[in-house]
């Protein structure tokens, strides 16, 4: 089992998602978020040009059988891409083991738990 966290714009977001639908990929937690990397904006405010610290984003996390890891990595990334080559800011994907997953409502463990 595997944890995909994924950071991308906002205006992606239901690019993503609806791929994800398509892909079979349906349970998914969609979370605002805010942060910075290598993506510089500038913005006008009250006629000065200001570079906000942290820029809105979107995480979305995704907990996966084995099986379902480069299907979810590779969808994520042809939504989430802003051109064929894509840009800075585009986001970043993060892949981590997932140990346990425990379905409250019935006590599931593992894989058929997710």
């Amino acid at each position: 089992m595997k944890l995909i966290t994924a950071i991308i714009r906002e205006n992606k977001l239901d690019q993503v998602r609806e791929a994800l639908f398509e892909a079979e990929i349906t349970r998914i937690t969609v979370s605002r978020v805010s942060g910075h990397g290598q993506q510089i904006r500038e913005e006008v405010y009250r006629g000065n040009v200001v570079v906000p610290n942290l820029i809105p984003k979107i995480r979305l996390e995704i907990a996966i059988n084995d099986a379902f890891v480069d299907i979810t990595v590779n969808t994520i990334i042809k939504a989430a891409r802003t051109n064929s080559a894509g840009e800075v800011g585009d986001g970043k994907i993060f892949i981590t083991p997932l140990e346990e997953c425990i379905r409250i409502r019935t006590g599931e463990r593992g894989s058929a738990a997710i």
